[in-house]
């Protein structure tokens, strides 16, 4: 009996220790929102030329209270890019890297392979990849997801974000969108994207994105009973269509002009606000708060039912939405910061955020998984090549010194909204190489900080920097071993053309 008691109390000691010592890693929660666009909330994420932050008619059309609540205590991007469409963010930012190396260069048909080229990667992540929850789980975190998956299609291991590297899945499957929103139709129950594993909710007036929050709740909270530091990926299903209304927040927008689709995502907008302040109220009660690093971010450009698809309209003043090659269909908007500021946290001692806009330098979705596993004390694999760099000296304000511009490349070799093209941004320069278009039509050059809507393609009037950009994307594309486009004619892998070396 006493050797029992004594072999207890040894195992309740070391339980102690790894529970201190798991203690001082902070939590993340990563709070992912689909087709979120820069201009889909009331907190305004673009900058004047002086670097401040400047409000747009599209911010005064949405209401995202904790949004805004975030914002007061978290660093912002101006400019912070994903990939244009859903599947390609989402294996970069738990990967680190680009869609061009990682080769889910769109976003993954659960049904088909959907993408038209040879070797690119429909499938998605399997047991084997190197990924930001699998990295996390083994050093001691709680990994959850709740929401969207969408990383491989039906039959394949990337379906399930449990053998991604999380040790909970709610609701997480190969499709992208819901069935419905309404749990009186049990979440699309009997069709083709059913959300599946809320069974609880059916039958009820919880709308999804509320059944998704309260599943996160409760996952969180059990994180926190058992003494586990947690890596929450909160990843809604809104915005995405269907746009169904929010019955909660529809009287919000009675008044609003434009169509009953357009009145029906600015609820979803505000219930995602919801999700976000429940969450974060739910930290406090929890007393997790000040150790809680809390990431913001869509996946993609906007997908407002506002405007055409290449219009300055549902991303006013940027141009394009969703699937295009406009800053309007990669920019979304990206905030960090602690849950409950307290610069005497030792956590945050560690890892301070400052708070405001940052409009000086990009941030990109493969940014995402260095900063978290640097935040985590997690090292990332030798021979695991990443894309991105970690945002933690940006976030504390250090001065980040830089050999060359910071740059970003987005490869779609496919058919979409914009079709068959590549984009490279550097510095303030973006690139437009369109393959499939006839030789006068397939550079695009901007100069965004002179226009912020790519009104004026300067490929004909900037001859040299063409040149350089187009030659530095051949490098970025070779280097990531990209699935090449394909010669409309002929079927074969191409690059793109330098301007001046032949056609």
């Amino acid at each position: 009996m006493m050797k029992r008691l004594i072999l207890s109390c040894v195992g309740l000691v070391f339980a102690l220790a790894s529970v201190s010592a798991e203690v001082e890693r902070p939590n993340l929660l990563v709070f992912l929102v689909d087709d979120m666009g820069v201009m889909d909330t009331s907190l305004p994420f673009l900058a004047d030329k002086d670097g401040q932050p400047k409000r747009y008619p599209l911010n005064e059309r949405y209401r995202t209270p904790s949004m805004e609540r975030m914002g007061e205590q978290s660093l912002r991007f101006s400019r912070f890019y994903a990939h244009s469409v859903c599947s390609p963010s989402r294996i970069s930012l738990i990967t680190g890297q680009g869609s061009a190396r990682h080769r889910t260069t769109t976003w993954v048909n659960p049904f088909q392979d959907n993408g038209e080229l040879p070797g690119w990667n429909w499938v998605g992540p399997d047991e084997q990849s190197v990924t930001l929850p699998r990295l996390l789980q083994s050093a001691g975190y709680r990994t959850i997801h709740c929401g969207k998956a969408h990383f491989g299609p039906v039959g394949k291991p990337g379906e399930d974000p449990l053998v991604v590297g999380f040790d909970v899945n709610i609701a997480g499957c190969s499709w992208g969108q819901p069935g419905s929103y309404y749990g009186e139709r049990n979440y699309g129950e009997g069709r083709r994207h059913a959300v599946p594993g809320l069974d609880a909710y059916h039958g009820s007036d919880t709308f999804l994105t509320e059944a998704l929050t309260l599943e996160m709740k409760s996952a969180i909270a059990a994180s926190v009973r058992d003494g586990k530091p947690f890596f929450a990926h909160m990843s809604h299903y809104a915005l995405h269509a269907p746009f169904e209304s929010d019955p909660r927040f529809a009287a919000n927008y009675a008044s609003l002009g434009g169509s009953a689709h357009a009145k029906a995502f600015a609820t979803l907008v505000e219930g995602m606000d919801k999700s976000l302040g429940d969450l974060i109220d739910h930290l406090e009660q929890l007393g997790v708060a000040e150790e809680t690093l809390i990431v913001f971010l869509g996946d993609n450009g906007t997908d407002a039912p506002i405007g055409g698809l290449e219009e300055v309209a549902c991303a006013a003043p940027l141009r394009g939405k969703k699937g295009t090659r406009f800053e309007g269909g990669t920019r979304a908007p990206l905030m960090i910061g602690w849950a409950k500021l307290d610069a005497d946290h030792p956590v945050q001692r560690k890892f301070p955020v400052r708070v405001g806009l940052e409009s000086n330098t990009f941030a990109t979705i493969n940014d995402l998984f260095p900063t978290l596993l640097e935040v985590a004390g997690v090292k990332s694999p030798d021979g695991h090549v990443v894309d991105g760099e970690s945002l933690a000296d940006l976030l504390a304000g250090n001065v980040v010194k830089r050999s060359a511009p910071k740059e970003f490349l987005m490869h779609f070799p496919h058919r979409h909204n914009s079709s068959w093209f590549t984009s490279l941004h550097q510095g303030e320069w973006k690139l437009i190489y369109n393959y499939r278009k006839p030789a006068a039509q397939r550079y695009e050059l901007y100069h965004l900080a002179e226009d912020p809507s790519e009104s004026r393609n300067l490929a004909a009037q900037q001859p040299e920097k063409l040149k350089l950009l187009v030659e530095r994307m051949v490098v970025l594309l070779n280097e990531s071993d990209a699935v090449l486009a394909r010669d409309a004619n002929s079927g074969e892998a191409v690059l793109p053309v330098v301007p001046g070396g032949g056609d």
